[in-house]
């Protein structure tokens, strides 16, 4: 069995999956902070200053041990409030769809880059002489089989 598993994680693709991970906790992070730090003071300043992340909708009661503000969305969750909290929500719809969309513009470009490299390497290969007689036999004996032309008599 442990053979089995040495040679499961010496795979390349699980290799590839764990720098993939690490890369992209890495990418979440640096989303996050856009979406944090950029992003949503922009719309809240755009809106009025309003910040979406604290945007709640209390669903019970306070609870009787809690002492702080009744407008911290951060304070109430950790007391165990029930809350509605839609801000908190899209702030996090609005980091998936920043993240979706910078995915994609990258396997957009690494796709563009590939078709115009493979293109490149296409143009550079030489088609050897040999392999253009060869082709031009294969398309008469094609051309010929698609119209075959009738045999002479035997004399």
């Amino acid at each position: 069995m442990l053979r089995e598993f040495r040679a499961f994680i010496a795979r390349g693709n699980v290799v590839d999956l764990a720098v993939a991970v690490i890369i992209g906790a890495a990418f979440g992070k640096i989303v996050a902070s856009l979406t944090d730090d950029l992003i949503m003071p922009v719309i809240g300043y755009l809106t009025g200053g309003a910040d979406f992340s604290s945007h709640f909708i209390l669903l019970g009661p306070v609870p009787a041990n809690y002492a702080g503000s009744p407008t911290d969305y951060a304070a109430l969750k950790k007391a165990g409030a029930a809350l509605f909290g839609w801000g908190q929500f899209l702030t996090v719809v609005l980091d998936f769809l920043i993240v979706a969309f910078a995915i994609f513009l990258l396997v957009r470009a690494a796709n563009k880059y590939l078709a115009r490299t493979m293109a490149a390497m296409k143009a550079e290969v030489a088609v050897p002489p040999d392999v253009v007689v060869l082709n031009e036999i294969l398309a008469e004996l094609k051309a010929r089989s698609l119209n075959p032309q009738p045999l002479p008599p035997i004399a």
